[in-house]
């Protein structure tokens, strides 16, 4: 596999350490990268990398690692404002979001088994069992943010049973958390995590079904300095990770009038026509904005989108010709229902999408990041060009980051804004 940015390429062997031991240890966060880590395509809107204010202010990854997780072996995929992973299929782009996914899933408290629902399929296919007959896969990621860049690597074994085995979060070189299975008849692992006090480090056990990062607030008291630096490091990655939408849009789904709920936007976007009624009626300058993209993406003129309630309760979604006829959404091409999904996302927010935000951190300091499979799938250029637009405007804002798939990146390289990081089979 290589992993190429417009910066070069860079081969990446497929090899690594065995997929269900804790992960090595890392050199200094920092550090120049390594022949086998791709480099960061600066974005075009901020020619040195990000923007201060997000450096300081706000919690974000910088980098997803995927040491052992099925296809991959030993990458390291740069994130900015708003990536695209690209390439041909079976490259590894929906694997790598499912992973992101998972972290983010971890860092909400979510255990393993709900990250990792098929674990079998994150083991790579030529690991081989150890002695006792265990086999796993090994991912990471980088956050910066007011404490700098922080590392997270967790290792998870998936046979014989599914548990975290190894887990390790350092910052400028220091180990502040690491954990470890002793004994694999009892659920859970021995950690240890810096103190700074009389003690270098506190040691206790942690369930091997959780981050180990996530129940730091838990289980550190803050008394030392060295305690409120892991705390600090903690916080700063799980609010990185929190805040994830997941979206792929399903035109088959989206095409049904749907009852009346929440008016919080599924990632498959199949409630869409009561998210609309919602944001029709709550924020009538965003709702202006998603009908100039939905004026620029669909067929035929356009006035208004518009939901309307119907005798026996259920909501559908419209379009306003302005001419008297309006267009229920079922007859839209699959293109333009993805393509008025993947708009409406990007023009909201945590309020109207099904995201799990970190309730004690303010909105000020945290970001919404979407992930979005097939962002190009079933569009035509024009609204092709037209999402990466929005993206990239809404990224620059610091609204929100996307990290997004595409098949096919020549119609976006080149985009103001957009880091393009090309996976091959």
């Amino acid at each position: 596999m290589a992993v190429s940015s417009a910066s070069g390429a860079v081969s990446v062997p497929s090899q690594g350490g065995r997929a269900g031991s804790p992960p090595p240890r890392e050199g200094r966060a920092g550090s120049p990268p390594s022949p086998e880590r791709p480099r960061c395509e600066p974005s075009a809107a901020h020619p040195g990398g990000e923007p201060s204010a997000a450096r300081s202010d706000r919690s974000h990854l910088t980098e997803l690692r995927l040491s052992a997780f099925a296809g991959h072996r030993r990458v390291a995929l740069p994130l900015g404002p708003f990536t695209l992973f690209a390439g041909p299929s079976g490259c590894g782009k929906s694997t790598a979001l499912r992973a992101y996914e998972a972290l983010a899933r971890l860092a909400g408290g979510a255990g393993v088994g709900e990250a990792f629902p098929d674990p079998q399929a994150c083991v790579p296919e030529r690991a081989r069992p150890d002695a006792q007959r265990r086999r796993g896969f090994r991912i990471g990621c980088t956050a910066d943010g007011p404490e700098g860049p922080v590392r997270l690597d967790v290792a998870v074994q998936a046979e014989p049973g599914l548990r975290i085995v190894g887990e390790r979060l350092s910052a400028d070189g220091v180990v502040l958390l690491e954990t470890a299975l002793r004994d694999p008849s009892r659920p859970w692992v021995q950690a240890a995590w810096h103190t700074a006090g009389q003690s270098p480090v506190t040691r206790a056990p942690l369930p091997d079904d959780r981050l180990g990062t996530a129940l730091l607030p838990l289980r550190v008291a803050g008394k030392t300095e060295g305690q409120r630096r892991v705390l600090a490091a903690a916080e700063q990655m799980v609010v990185a990770l929190r805040s994830v939408f997941a979206c792929d849009p399903r035109p088959d789904r989206m095409r049904a009038r749907v009852p009346a709920g929440s008016g919080r936007l599924h990632g498959g976007c199949d409630n869409l026509a009561d998210v609309l009624w919602r944001t029709r009626i709550e924020c009538g300058r965003r709702h202006a904005q998603f009908v100039a993209a939905v004026r620029a993406g669909c067929a035929g003129p356009v006035a208004d989108a518009a939901a309307e309630v119907m005798d026996d309760g259920t909501v559908r979604a419209v379009l306003d010709r302005g001419d008297g006829i309006r267009t229920e959404f079922g007859r839209l091409g699959d293109g333009e229902l993805r393509y008025l999904a993947l708009s409406l996302v990007l023009l909201t927010g945590p309020g109207v999408l099904e995201v799990d935000p970190v309730g004690e951190v303010p909105q000020a300091m945290q970001t919404l990041t979407v992930l979005a499979d097939g962002l190009d799938r079933g569009l035509d250029p024009g609204q092709r060009g037209e999402v990466v637009r929005l993206a990239a405007r809404m990224c620059e804002r610091g609204h929100i980051r996307v990290v997004g798939a595409v098949s096919d990146a020549s119609g976006v390289a080149g985009a103001d804004g957009v880091t393009v990081v090309h996976l091959e089979p």
